[in-house]
């Protein structure tokens, strides 16, 4: 499956901004889809999950409460929904698909290109 992330952009501190990811190529289907983030100097870390079979969403601390994800599967896409966003937010965030929830980035098969959030304060 190709992954296409797309909807970054600048956003002032507070702000919302929604990142989409499309698959292509295969369906969703039973995949686990999650997003990752990588800040300049950083280790990529997990941001969130979702199983597209059940729908059941998975969030890092950092970002509970503030970000939530979906899926629409008509249109075989998963959503980032991102609120309140604060400057340490900032960094490139990555859809990544597996066959099995991990916290871990090695453990995803599939991924897009990735897509920079910068928040301004």
């Amino acid at each position: 499956v190709q992954l296409q992330a797309s909807g970054g952009g600048l956003v002032q501190a507070g702000g919302s901004l929604r990142l989409s990811c499309a698959a292509s190529g295969q369906t969703f289907g039973n995949f686990v889809v999650a997003w990752f983030r990588q800040a300049p100097g950083k280790e990529r870390e997990f941001v969130g999950a979702i199983r597209k079979s059940g729908g059941k969403t998975y969030y890092a601390d950092s970002v509970k409460g503030r970000f939530t994800i979906s899926g629409d599967n008509s249109k075989d896409t998963v959503y980032l929904q991102m609120h309140a966003l604060k400057p340490e937010d900032t960094a490139v965030y990555y859809c990544a698909a597996a066959f099995a929830l991990s916290w871990l980035s090695d453990e995803y098969n599939f991924w897009g290109q990735g897509t920079l959030v910068t928040v301004s304060s």
